[in-house]
């Protein structure tokens, strides 16, 4: 499902019910596409000292902050992102979280590989990333062995919004795509080029729905 461009609020509010649904077994597993307004999120081992600039400077660049229980620490979300949320019963899946993370980071890896960006992993530490920083990062919660949250794709986000915290609380620097080749891909691409790669992953097809169908399903 594309949510398009979407506040974080009410990107949550559509995980949180989607995810009461899919533990439920009313509906099928979800996974959403969505580029966010400018929003800091503080997962469950987040350190404020993580932000370089002080909340008064984050409130004039009107960046959001929200706590979330996600794992992981300080991130940030913005247009140029894509963000993508499985919404998956990790039961079908080997009851593997490891296993659930790394096919989100195969993903992005092949995602980046089709656009001509040379990208990898870093042992102990979750995400993707290229020889000048971190390009991806993920963070997940699982409850009922339903997934939430996922990962952050930078196509061409704001570096000076990146700049204000350590992502993840390492001091290293959040690189896009657009630096990488100079040029940003189109949002939009990268979106169908990630479905295709995450599809591959799980051995499945995804099929594209409205928004509406979460709630249509869930009251059958």
């Amino acid at each position: 499902m594309r949510l398009g461009r979407m506040p974080y609020d009410a990107a949550l509010d559509v995980q949180r019910r989607s995810h009461a649904l899919r533990a439920a077994g009313r509906i099928r597993d979800v996974l959403f596409s969505v580029e966010h307004e400018p929003v800091f999120t503080c997962g469950r081992s987040a350190d404020r000292g993580s932000f370089r600039v002080s909340p008064e400077a984050v409130a004039r660049a009107g960046i959001a902050v929200r706590d979330v229980e996600r794992g992981g620490g300080v991130t940030y979300h913005g247009p140029g992102q894509l963000v993508v949320y499985p919404i998956l019963d990790l039961r079908a899946w080997g009851r593997d979280v490891k296993g659930h993370v790394a096919r989100l980071e195969a993903a992005g890896l092949r995602t980046l590989a089709a656009f001509g960006v040379d990208a990898g992993r870093r042992d102990g530490l979750p995400g993707v990333w290229t020889a000048r920083g971190k390009i991806a990062s993920v963070g997940v919660y699982v409850r009922r062995w339903v997934t939430m949250h996922g990962l952050a794709l930078n196509v061409a986000v704001d570096r000076a919004h990146f700049a204000m915290i350590d992502p993840c609380g390492l001091p290293v620097q959040a690189v896009s795509m657009a630096d990488e080749l100079g040029v940003a891909p189109a949002v939009a691409e990268v979106e169908q080029q990630f479905v295709r790669e995450y599809g591959f992953a799980l051995g499945v097809e995804w099929r594209e729905r409205p928004l509406a169908w979460v709630e249509e399903e869930g009251r059958d």
